[in-house]
């Protein structure tokens, strides 16, 4: 008997999903450093259960996961089972096929989180593993490894990048003082942290008051990581030619258009750092995929301070936007919360 997620008759086990998680954790080890490829992790376990190999993506143009694990583990492959969070490629790119590498070392059994929408994949690797005889089980932990590759994922099955809204605030939800001054709301350990999320980002995007205000590099100081692309919205002459953003896309007009073109150009995640205004443009057209606040244990204490998004708003609690909170943690003194819209609409 078989069923969805399974082949062969054969049913996932707790350990399978074990497996899968480790494998998930290897792949956020290179997150930030293989797009436009994905940041995928294989581990290799031998036929007494035990893990021989683990491996994760180079950057582009180096190993896949499956090849680096395999590499890893040598004869240890034969007979064992990978598990790996993507679905093994099946086309000749910058590399070989990594199934031809599994099929090459013997491997008995390949687990897969979930299948690769890439259209030179989607299946075919699947499929072609299944030909030669290697028992094949899809879907294991898939929800924890879709929410690891959201951006991956998106931006193959729509071209557009994955967008974060990133805000840092007080507890009442305010951005910056009367007096227009900012810095600091949050304490150094969250800044940290914001750094490491631009580090994981492709591209990041203010707008040109922003940096006539601020005069910002965005680029990764605090954590490790490459810079990400610099996106500026507005007339290029309205920012000074010294200032430290340059050199940076403009763009001005269509966001819609905006994410087609950084798409186009390999973008899986595009951070927006913006002030206000542009937090709500992107809101307001649900461009929006995740939204990361960082509250401060701080209170403005009136309505004159600068809020999150600037422009009309909610007409009524029946129009507000509702999610799902996805994560919830302590950085230093501050709190970071995490939300995906769309999941909550059984509240409204």
């Amino acid at each position: 008997m078989t069923q969805a997620g399974t082949s062969h008759g054969l049913f996932p086990s707790a350990r399978d999903e074990e497996w899968m998680l480790k494998a998930l954790e290897v792949a956020e080890t290179v997150r930030g450093s293989t797009s436009p490829n994905p940041w995928v992790g294989a581990v290799v376990v031998g036929p007494d259960g035990t893990a021989t190999s683990t491996g994760a993506t180079s950057p582009p143009g180096g190993p896949h996961a499956e090849v680096a694990a395999l590499a890893a583990a040598g004869s240890a492959a034969d007979g064992a089972t990978m598990y790996v969070t993507l679905e093994p490629c099946a086309h000749h790119g910058r590399t070989p096929p990594c199934v031809d590498a599994i099929v090459a070392a013997g491997v008995a059994r390949v687990v897969v989180g979930v299948v690769d929408p890439d259209e030179r994949v989607s299946g075919r690797g699947v499929a072609k593993l299944r030909e030669a005889g290697v028992d094949v089980t899809v879907g294991v932990a898939s929800q924890a490894v879709e929410s690891s590759l959201g951006a991956y994922l998106k931006h193959r099955r729509e071209g557009r990048p994955w967008v974060v809204l990133k805000l840092a605030a007080t507890l009442d939800g305010r951005i910056a003082a009367p007096d227009g001054s900012s810095k600091w709301i949050t304490g150094p350990e969250a800044r940290a942290d914001a750094h490491r999320l631009r580090a994981i980002s492709d591209a990041v995007v203010v707008g040109a008051a922003t940096v006539r205000a601020d005069d910002p590099a965005l680029t990764v100081r605090d954590a490790p990581g490459r810079d990400p692309m610099r996106v500026v919205l507005g007339d290029p002459g309205a920012v000074a030619p010294g200032a430290k953003v340059h050199p940076a896309l403009f763009h001005e007009g269509d966001l819609g258009e905006l994410l087609d073109l950084l798409g186009g150009r390999g973008v899986l995640q595009l951070l927006v750092e913006g002030g206000a205004r542009v937090a709500g443009e992107f809101h307001r057209l649900g461009l929006v995929d995740q939204y990361t606040i960082y509250f401060a244990p701080a209170l403005m204490g009136g309505d004159d301070g600068l809020a999150m998004f600037a422009g009309p708003g909610a007409s009524s609690m029946s129009a507000v936007t509702r999610g799902r909170i996805i994560s919830v943690r302590s950085v230093g003194v501050d709190l970071r919360v995490d939300l995906v819209p769309g999941a909550g609409d059984s509240l409204r």
